[in-house]
C-alpha cells in the first residue's frame, strides 16, 4: 500500500522557503519570489506549483497591464497554520463555548491572556535597546507563529509586521482578539508609540504596525 503524503514531505525545505517569502510580500508572482530567494523562476513556478496543489496557495491573475495576465500568489488558510503552533492557547469552539455561558466573558479571556503574555515578554525584553527588544519581540512571536518582522524607517520610525497571524481562526470571528493584540504590543513596548498601519481583517495580507519613539 502507498504511504499517504504528510505535510512534511510535500513542504520539502525549498518550498517552505518559498511560502515564507510569499507570505512576507503577502501576494506575489512567481518572478518577483524568484528574484527574492536568487533562485529561477522555473524552479520557483515548480514549486508553487506543488503548493497549489496541495492547497498552501491559490492564485488570481492580475489584469490590467499589456500583455497576457501575470498570475500573484497568495497563501491560503493550510498555508498559515503551517506556521501557527498546532496547540494554540485559543481555540475558537471554546470560546464559542464559553461565549453560550457568559457573554461578558469573552472581553476578560482575551484581557487575561494579553496580560499574561505581556509580563512574560517584557521579561524577555527589559534593559535591551529598541532595535535589539524588536528583533527579541520577533523571535519570540516567531515562535507563536507570527513570522514577524521589523524594518527600520527613513524618519526614524520602525515597521512591525506579522506575516502570519497566528490566531486567524479566533480572530476572524472576535474583533477582540485584534485589540489585545495592540494593547499587547503597547504592554511590551511601552515607552514607544504603536500604531496599526495595516489590518488582515481590513483586507490586507498581514498586519503591520509603526513603531514611533518617543
Amino acid at each position: 500500500m502507498d504511504r499517504l503524503e504528510t505535510t512534511s514531505d510535500i513542504l520539502s525545505p525549498a518550498r517552505r522557503n518559498v511560502l515564507i517569502a510569499l507570505k512576507e510580500r503577502g501576494e506575489a508572482s512567481a518572478d518577483d519570489l524568484a528574484e527574492s530567494l536568487h533562485i529561477s523562476p522555473s524552479a520557483v513556478r515548480q514549486h508553487l506549483t506543488g503548493l497549489r496543489s496541495a492547497g498552501f496557495v491559490e492564485t488570481r491573475p492580475e489584469r490590467g497591464r499589456p500583455g497576457r495576465p501575470v498570475d500573484l500568489y497568495h497563501s491560503t488558510r493550510r498555508g498559515d497554520a503551517v506556521f501557527a503552533p498546532s496547540d494554540g492557547s485559543l481555540t475558537l469552539e471554546l470560546l464559542q463555548d464559553l461565549e453560550a455561558e457568559d457573554p461578558r466573558i469573552i472581553d476578560r479571556v482575551f484581557q487575561r491572556r494579553e496580560h499574561r503574555r505581556a509580563e512574560a515578554f517584557r521579561a524577555e525584553l527589559d534593559g535591551l535597546t529598541i532595535e535589539a527588544r524588536l528583533s527579541r519581540l520577533c523571535e519570540l512571536l516567531d515562535a507563536e507563529g507570527y513570522l514577524a518582522r521589523w524594518a527600520a524607517a527613513d524618519d526614524g520610525t520602525y515597521r512591525l509586521t506579522f506575516n502570519n497571524c497566528a490566531i486567524w481562526n479566533v480572530a476572524e470571528h472576535y474583533r477582540l482578539a485584534c485589540t489585545s493584540e495592540l494593547d499587547f504590543l503597547r504592554d511590551v513596548l511601552p515607552d514607544v508609540g504603536v500604531e496599526r498601519a495595516v489590518h488582515r481583517r481590513d483586507g490586507s495580507y498581514n498586519c503591520g504596525y509603526t513603531i514611533r519613539p518617543h
